[in-house]
Parts: structure tokens; C-alpha cells; sequence
């Protein structure tokens, strides 16, 4: 009966994301390419709204449950969309996804634990939204690395304890697989826009947190280190360099790849989805095998990615010709 189930969602899923390009076509909701794009041609935006909805589908045929982490979800996801349609001021952007973290905490329970542990997670929450966001340039990179990061998670549901309800994590997966039957292509028919990514990243923040809470294992942060190591990095080569580290740019390493290094975009995305893919197996081990080593891993992980990263970065930017 439940193949049945999963079935109709993804059909669902289906309808509803052909009838979000209806609407965008005639909305012209459009990614139109700059001097700063990754792309060339003018695309349909915000594809990934697909992810919000299959949140409330899954409320719906599944039943209701974290109503204040879903409205949150619904707050950054509105949003986002807006700011998809009409750039809104970045100050209204981090209120809103201030306002709509606080939620999250409040349904996980953070709120009963020290007010300076609310505000470090508030601070990490909106690092973790914005980075994702800011990842998201090229063909294929967000959908297919958020695949990886939730493959993760719902293998930690099984085997090491539960995080989410049986169905919601297969029906986010089942989301994912639309959007990027549509976006992992040479030629993408719709990108995620911010609604995807930022809607995207608090649901795995959501089910992060929720480990965390239950384990006591904040080193389940590895499973989204390429992308870190990446995003702060390069925040931090942009504050050295004294640029508004708000603005679009085309300094990330996958942009290097893609842009300077002349690399096919999904061959870029097929990259971060590896080796993070490696990272996420070999945490999945340690934790079902070696609970007490995670920490130990996750340092291992990031020096090890960042020993990776820093050389390839130093290659491909020197390609820019600039200092």
C-alpha cells in the first residue's frame, strides 16, 4: 500500500511542478544571465519550490506533524519566493529568516536550554541557509548534493535513530528527484532559485537538529562540509579582499571549475555530490560502529577537504587573472 502512496506523491509532485512553470512562464519569473551568472541563457526560477510542497504534502496524505518547523519552512520559502520575483533588502531577508529559525528552535526545544546557546544557533542556522544559498550557481549542484545530504539523513534514520516520521524524508527525496529530473541536464529547464535552496537548506536543518538534540553528536555537521568548507572559505577570501560579501560574485570553487577551469557544470556537481557522498558513508560507519570517534572524524574530514581545496582554489582563480 505505501508503494501506492509514494506513487501518487510523486506523480503529484510531478503535476505540480509543470504547473509551477505555467505560472512562471506567464509571471516571467525568470533567471536572466549577468556578467556574475554561471549560465547563459534564460531560465525559469524558482523550480524548487518544489521542496516546500512536498512538505505539505506529506502533511497532508501523512499526517500533521512540527507544525511550528512548518511554519517556519512556510515563512523562509514565502520569502524567498518574493525576493525571487523582487529583490527585497538583505535586512528584511535576515529578519524574516531570523523570525522563521526561532520557530524551528521552538519546535525542537532549544528554547528551554541557555539563552547564549539560542543565539549561537540563530547565528549558525542563518550561516547554514545563506551559504546554501550562495552554493547555488550551476546546473545540478543543489539538487543533486541536497540528494546526497538527505540520503544521508534517512539512512541515520533507519539505522542509528529516528529523526522524522517514517515518510517525510522518503516524500523530501521524491521532491528532489523532480526538481532535478528538470535541473540536472545540460541545459536546465528551471533552476531552484532562493525559494529551493533556502527552503532546501532549513529542512536539513530541521533534521540535523533534531539529531543533535537526540545524540548529542554535533559532529553530523560533516555531512554538509564540502559545501562548507567551500562558502566560509570564500567568504572569508572576499572580507580579505574587502567586498560586500552580500553581493553575487563568481569566486566559489565550483564557479572557478565551471567558469575559469571550463568544466561541464554537472560534471562540477557530480564532484561536490562525491565527495561528500565518501564523507557522509564514512560518518554513517563511525556512528553506527564507533560512536565515540565521530568528533575525531569530522576534524579529519575537514583538514582533509580543506588540504584538497585550498590548492585547487589557488589553481583555478589564478586563471582570473587577478591578485
Amino acid at each position: 500500500m505505501i508503494n501506492w502512496i509514494y506513487g501518487f506523491v510523486l506523480l503529484l509532485l510531478f503535476v505540480l511542478e509543470n504547473i509551477y512553470f505555467k505560472i512562471a512562464k506567464k509571471y516571467n519569473i525568470l533567471d536572466v544571465p549577468n556578467e556574475r551568472s554561471s549560465h547563459h541563457t534564460i531560465t525559469l526560477r524558482g523550480g524548487g519550490v518544489i521542496f516546500y510542497f512536498g512538505v505539505l504534502i506529506y502533511e497532508l496524505v501523512f499526517g500533521f506533524f512540527a507544525p511550528w518547523f512548518v511554519c517556519g519552512l512556510t515563512l523562509v520559502a514565502l520569502i524567498s519566493f518574493i525576493d525571487d520575483m523582487n529583490p527585497l533588502s538583505a535586512k528584511i531577508r535576515l529578519l524574516v529568516q531570523a523570525f522563521s529559525l526561532l520557530l524551528l528552535l521552538l519546535q525542537l526545544g532549544v528554547h528551554e536550554v541557555a539563552c547564549g546557546y539560542v543565539v549561537l544557533s540563530l547565528f549558525f542556522g542563518l550561516a547554514i541557509l545563506n551559504i546554501y544559498n550562495f552554493m547555488d550557481g550551476i546546473n545540478g549542484i543543489t539538487g543533486g548534493y541536497s540528494l546526497v545530504a538527505m540520503l544521508a539523513l534517512w539512512g541515520i534514520n533507519a539505522f542509528v535513530t529516528p529523526i522524522a516520521p517514517a515518510g517525510f524524508i522518503p516524500v523530501v527525496i521524491l521532491a528532489l528527484l523532480v526538481f532535478n529530473f528538470y535541473n540536472f541536464r545540460s541545459h536546465a529547464r528551471c533552476f531552484s532559485g532562493d525559494v529551493g535552496a533556502v527552503s532546501m537548506a532549513f529542512i536539513i536543518l530541521f533534521l540535523l537538529g533534531t539529531f543533535i538534540l537526540h545524540s548529542g553528536h554535533i559532529s553530523v555537521l560533516v555531512l554538509l562540509a564540502v559545501y562548507g568548507v567551500d562558502g566560509v572559505l570564500t567568504i572569508i577570501h572576499r572580507i580579505l579582499l574587502k567586498e560586500n560579501i552580500g553581493q553575487p560574485h563568481r569566486k566559489h570553487l565550483y564557479q572557478l571549475l565551471a567558469n575559469e577551469g571550463k568544466y561541464p557544470h554537472l560534471s562540477v556537481s557530480l564532484m561536490y555530490m562525491g565527495v561528500q557522498a565518501l564523507v557522509n558513508v564514512g560518518y554513517l560507519l563511525i556512528l553506527m560502529y564507533a560512536a565515540d570517534y565521530t568528533l575525531v572524524y569530522f576534524g579529519i574530514s575537514m583538514l582533509v577537504l580543506i588540504a584538497i581545496y585550498l590548492p585547487l582554489r589557488r589553481k583555478f582563480y589564478a586563471l582570473r587573472g587577478q591578485d
